[in-house]
Parts: C-alpha cells; sequence; structure tokens
C-alpha cells in the first residue's frame, strides 16, 4: 500500500514531487520566507535548523515528505506521517507554504488531492495532529470534515522546550464523501446565486 500511496501526485500547475536532496535549496529558501512562523511547529526550518531538519526528514522511514509545487516554483512541502498498513491510517502534516501562496486556495487544493489519493489507494483514516495552540489550523480541518477525538496532553516538546498538547483530529473515507456531496451542491448553489453558505475545504 506504502508505494501506492507515496507517488508523485499533480492537479494542473500543481504538483507535489517526492522531496529529495535535489530540493534542499529551493526549499530552504522557501521556509526563511516566514522565519517568524516556526516556534508553533514542532520542529523548526527556520534558516539555522534548516538543514539538520531537512536531513532529518527526508533520512527518516516513517515520514513522507512531498515538495510542493506551484508550476516551476517550489513553495513549500507537506508529508505522510506515521503509515500503519495493518490499521489502514495515515497521518498528514508536516505542512508549510510560502506566505505568497498563503489564501489563494493553494492548500484546499493540495489537501483535496492528498486526501482522494489515500482513500483512492485503501486508506480509511486520515489523522491530523495540531498544536492546541494552533487555532487556525484546526478551524481549517474542521472545514474539511474532519472530527476532534480529543487532545493528547503533553504529547511532545517541541524544538523550543514547549511541553505541546496536541488535538487529534480524523478523517474518514465515507465523512470525506458526505463532505464532498455536502459542498458541491452549495458551490453550485453559490454560482446560481441561491446559496447560503458552503462547507468548501479549509487551509490547514
Amino acid at each position: 500500500m506504502l508505494d501506492r500511496l507515496y507517488v508523485e501526485l499533480a492537479d494542473g500547475d500543481l504538483r507535489l514531487a517526492t522531496l529529495g536532496e535535489t530540493h534542499r535549496d529551493a526549499l530552504r529558501a522557501a521556509c526563511a520566507a516566514d522565519a517568524d512562523i516556526w516556534p508553533i511547529y514542532s520542529t523548526s526550518y527556520d534558516p539555522q535548523h534548516f538543514d539538520a531538519s531537512f536531513t532529518a526528514l527526508i533520512g527518516q522511514g516513517s515520514r513522507m515528505p512531498y515538495a510542493i509545487f506551484d508550476g516551476e516554483r517550489l513553495v513549500g512541502m507537506t508529508a505522510w506521517l506515521r503509515p500503519d498498513v495493518s490499521a489502514q491510517t495515515v497521518e498528514l502534516g508536516n505542512s508549510y507554504l510560502h506566505p505568497a501562496v498563503r489564501g489563494t486556495g493553494l492548500n484546499s487544493r493540495i489537501k483535496q488531492l492528498m486526501i482522494d489519493h489515500a482513500f483512492a489507494v485503501g486508506i480509511r483514516r486520515i489523522e491530523f495532529r495540531i498544536d492546541e495552540r494552533n487555532g487556525r489550523s484546526q478551524a481549517a480541518v474542521a472545514k474539511l470534515g474532519c472530527t476532534k477525538e480529543g487532545v493528547l496532553l503533553a504529547e511532545r516538546i517541541t524544538w523550543t522546550g514547549h511541553v505541546r498538547d496536541t488535538g487529534l483530529w480524523s478523517l474518514l473515507a465515507e465523512e470525506w464523501a458526505a463532505h464532498l456531496q455536502s459542498v458541491i451542491p452549495a458551490k453550485a448553489g453559490m454560482t446560481g446565486g441561491g446559496a447560503e453558505g458552503a462547507r468548501g475545504g479549509g487551509q490547514p
């Protein structure tokens, strides 16, 4: 299953390429564009920590990272984490986008592309593990139709030394199908001028 899960993905000008050494310099530059964001992350990819973090990321079998391309430009990263073939589950995380592409809808496209693909290859359950301080990301995964199952207290120690409480969110294949059914009619109604609103994809 993992060989089918961890493949390059594309949707028009959006491309997710398996992350490798050739992407080091371009990703370093993208991550340096927002040096103030890293304290909310478990691991820092700021200029001081980037090389060690990047080397660890591409060297761990439990992480299956992607370089995110918008056209020809590398604009961020994301990854499959904690794959469990026997349980048919995987986590989606380690995501970062260059500030220039935030708020453009690109992140929603990335999440839909990855979620669609995971369920298509046999994954039953996708998890998102989010810092409890990060309300924006939690609101975004809620808009994807995810369910918050609880909070993992003191679940990890981040690179800053912060003892992190982690919100555990999940998405099942049937929940994603129901979410898409709710979004498509609402979007169609909005186009026709009659919708009251949609649950459209968020930007975690």
